[in-house]
């Protein structure tokens, strides 16, 4: 069985392509979020570990649940 990608890495493919589809540049984005661009590249990259209220933020800037946030991560 091939061995899963990490969950960060997932989650940062996740959110990269839900922020792309919804025309957002990376430094807009962090801005809605109310986070720092480079904070969002590292999630992006799956460097960080979040929190679960920066979790929500971005599903909340993405206007869509949690739920759907974590689809096929």
């Amino acid at each position: 069985m091939a061995k899963r990608k990490d969950i960060l890495v997932r989650f940062g493919q996740r959110v990269r392509k839900l922020r792309k589809e919804q025309g957002y540049s990376q430094e807009n984005f962090a801005y809605a979020c109310e986070l720092d661009r480079t904070y969002v590249g590292g999630i992006e990259r799956g460097e960080r570990n979040l929190a679960l209220r920066n979790i929500e933020r971005i599903a909340k800037t993405l206007d869509i649940s949690l739920a759907e946030l974590m689809d096929g991560v």
